[in-house]
């Protein structure tokens, strides 16, 4: 089977169902910066060490290809062969993010992006995230998608900047505090 399939040539692209629609719509945008997140979550995932933290990406690579085939099949569309995402993922979020801050020590000030290669890389994660749920947001407003896929991408967010600040705790490295240029810092 050829990697190629030429069908999007012309700059459209097919969706669950079968129906074509151009690469730049609202939805394609969406599933495509998913389809980012997921990438940049492997590339935290090849620098991370803990065993724990690799579970949990793992574990989020694939529920964000579950995420990515809710974006793909329009409402009515494939409903008894696609799998979407469900409130109990969400959940499932909040269980490890409650179970990872029991772990860290309180925020006494915003934090840069940063620390260990790990933790920058789940911050750099966490802001496609962001990216991403802003995208799903204009699509669940015109009801094109479930607000299901909404609260899992604000809770995964949560979870990638608390697995940030977990990585640098297991890899003995201080998160990065943020100087206003109150204390001496650069003003401009």
């Amino acid at each position: 089977m050829k990697i190629y399939t030429k069908t999007g040539d012309k700059g459209d692209t097919g969706l669950f169902g079968g129906s074509r629609v151009p690469k730049d719509a609202p939805r394609i945008d969406a599933y495509g910066t998913v389809d980012e997140l997921n990438s940049v979550v492997g590339v935290a995932l090849a620098f991370a060490k803990d065993h724990e933290i690799i579970q949990i990406l793992t574990d989020i690579q694939n529920r964000l290809f579950v995420l990515g085939a809710d974006l793909a099949a329009p409402p009515g569309v494939n409903e008894d062969g696609t799998t979407r995402i469900i409130p109990d993922d969400a959940v499932s979020l909040e269980r490890i993010i409650d179970s990872i801050d029991e772990r860290l020590s309180p925020l006494k000030s915003f934090i840069l992006p940063g620390g260990s290669k790990t933790a920058a890389m789940l911050h750099h994660a966490r802001s496609v995230c962001r990216r991403a749920e802003r995208l799903v947001v204009t699509l669940c407003r015109s009801g094109e998608v479930s607000e299901h896929t909404v609260i899992y991408l604000n809770r995964l967010s949560d979870l990638l900047f608390e697995l940030a600040r977990y990585a640098n705790v297991v890899e003995n490295v201080a998160d990065v505090p943020w100087n206003s240029g109150k204390h001496g810092g650069r003003q401009r």
